[in-house]
């Protein structure tokens, strides 16, 4: 029994790890490497193996960078079979299509620059994947796993997916091994969520493990408490619509769009909300991944999931509006007041968020609203920051519009929930830590008894 790493090593994007036993190469995750240069370049390099040697890749979940080079693995002549639950199937579907029209985007956008400095008009720029790409790659999705349901893969090794509660569909891999009358628990956690938010179930404890691989996207800090974050929320709205301005809120369109949508229809019933007369979710990827969200109340925690079968929808509020034409979203700038406008995308990087920013940032009456991590050198993070004016489409914008930054939502376990994870896996004879900086990493590792702790480097391998 062989494992191997190849991405998410000492960094928090690329998901990618290999096990090779009893013959079979079972590939967990095949993520994109998000970030600067360096790392977007990465993406495009060998990936350490065959792909035409793999003959399954278990899909923990639907973040890009979980999943995101699962067209280029195809493409480069991956042929086995996909295994993940069913609400990841959709939210894959959605998050490569739409990666793979913005590496195409971004493709056409390089040749334009690269002929204008050169002029030389035959010069090709390749996208990393295409939307056809794509969509060959979910001809190999197959089996759909159901949480707790062990799917036999091939003699001597069976997998088990677990609740991870970190987004829909989300879970940890329980793979249970026997090679040459050896057996071995291996236990991948995939990206751990964080307990008591709304929405979905609290992650499973997971059974004992032999070995674990386990995230450690933030093993070095506590997670601000949930209820205080949402009533900064209802608190920043009210304020607004009592100045009579409009509330800007750059959104993530995977979960965190879902999350605040559930929260404004709670504070509406709850009368803690009740001044606005517009809700307008101004994302078409976003909209989309609320219709999934919809389809699987499998997912959902009690109360959600009581919501919904009394025939309700815990997303849907009085004045909620799905804009996904562009012109829908250019008449929302018409309006002055009495609006919660969110669109992408969450750190303003691009999207129809800029368009919204462009027309109320310098508004002292509107505020705008930042729900989620902003990376430095972004415009959200400028806008976070204290900038006087930041520039948008060409133009100087001040800002005067009121910021409020709330970081209660997280959807990743901190290190109390990561530790307790950690416990119920009884005493691993080994921890490898990915998906995490170097730094955080350390510090989780010194909070880990009873375990041997490694932090694999790219391409590197262990027998088991």
């Amino acid at each position: 029994m062989k494992l191997s790493f190849h991405g998410a090593d000492l960094g928090v994007t690329g998901s990618c790890h290999l096990l090779e036993c009893s013959g079979k190469k079972v590939l967990i995750d095949c993520g994109l490497y998000q970030g600067g240069r360096e790392l977007v370049e990465e993406n495009s390099q060998p990936f350490g193996f065959d792909p035409a040697e793999i003959d399954f890749l278990l899909l923990t979940h639907a973040h890009l960078d979980h999943c995101g080079r699962i067209p280029l693995l195809a493409r480069r002549g991956f042929r086995g079979e996909i295994i993940t639950t069913g609400a990841s199937v959709e939210l894959a579907r959605l998050v490569m299509l739409d990666a793979a029209g913005l590496q195409e985007e971004e493709a056409r956008y390089q040749q334009r620059r690269a002929r204008r400095r050169s002029g030389n008009h035959d010069k090709q720029v390749e996208p990393l994947y295409t939307v056809l790409d794509a969509l060959n790659s979910l001809d190999y999705f197959g089996r759909k796993a159901d949480y707790g349901q062990p799917l036999q893969l091939a003699p001597g090794i069976a997998a088990t997916y677990i609740n991870a509660g970190h987004i829909l569909g989300s879970a940890s891999i329980f793979l249970e091994l026997e090679e040459d009358g050896r057996k071995h628990r291996l236990l991948f956690s995939g990206d751990l969520g964080y307990s008591g938010r709304a929405i979905l179930r609290d992650p499973t404890p997971p059974p004992e493990a032999d070995t674990l691989v386990m995230e450690s996207t933030y093993g070095n800090r506590l997670h601000k408490q949930l209820q205080p974050s949402i009533d900064e929320l209802y608190t920043a709205i009210n304020e607004t619509m009592e100045c009579g301005g409009n509330v800007i809120i750059p959104t993530f369109a995977l979960e965190r769009a879902q999350e605040i949508l559930y929260y404004l229809r709670e504070g509406v019933e709850n009368k803690q909300l009740a001044h606005f007369t517009n809700v307008f979710l101004d994302s078409p990827m976003a909209i989309s991944a609320t219709r999934i969200f919809e389809r699987h109340p499998e997912c959902y925690d009690t109360e959600t999931l009581k919501i919904s079968t009394d025939g309700s929808n815990p997303f849907s509020l009085p004045g909620l509006h799905f804009t996904r034409e562009t012109a829908e979203s250019m008449v929302i700038n018409q309006i002055d007041s009495g609006a919660v406008i969110m669109a992408g995308s969450g750190m303003c990087t691009g999207g129809r968020i800029r368009h919204h920013l462009k027309h109320n940032l310098w508004r002292k009456e509107s505020s705008v609203i930042f729900v989620g991590y902003a990376a430095r050198g972004t415009l959200a993070r400028r806008i976070i920051d204290g900038a006087e004016k930041v520039r948008i489409f060409g133009e100087e914008i001040p800002v005067r519009a009121r910021i409020y930054t709330i970081g209660g939502f997280s959807a990743h376990a901190d290190q109390a929930g990561l530790l307790a994870w950690h416990q119920h896996a009884g005493n691993p004879k080994t921890t490898f830590l990915v998906h995490g900086e170097e730094e955080t990493m350390r510090v989780f590792a010194s909070k880990l008894n009873n375990t041997q702790v490694k932090m694999p480097r790219l391409h590197q391998s262990f027998m088991l």
